[in-house]
């Protein structure tokens, strides 16, 4: 299962995993493809090292490529934001 960290400026350390990560190549290929979602987004999964609690955003299908550490923080916040609303 490919996996991304990110620490914040809590040093809080995030582990953030695609969902269907453990799958095989090929599963996981499609179940994105299924999971994808009208706006071309991909369901993550963050979770924290802290006392935090993990967060779901929806990222670009290129996120782990693509989204830069600081881009991938702002998501991190923008989902805890959105939850406590």
């Amino acid at each position: 299962m490919t996996q991304r960290e990110v620490t914040d400026e809590q040093n809080t350390t995030w582990t953030c995993v695609q969902a269907y990560a453990g799958l095989d190549k090929e599963a996981s290929e499609k179940a994105t493809e299924l999971a994808e979602n009208d706006n071309g987004t991909v369901p993550v999964v963050c979770t924290p090292s802290g006392g935090a609690q993990s967060v779901r955003p929806g990222l670009p299908k290129n996120w782990f490529e693509k989204l830069s550490d600081n881009e991938l923080l702002s998501e991190i916040a923008a989902a805890q934001e959105k939850r406590q609303d």
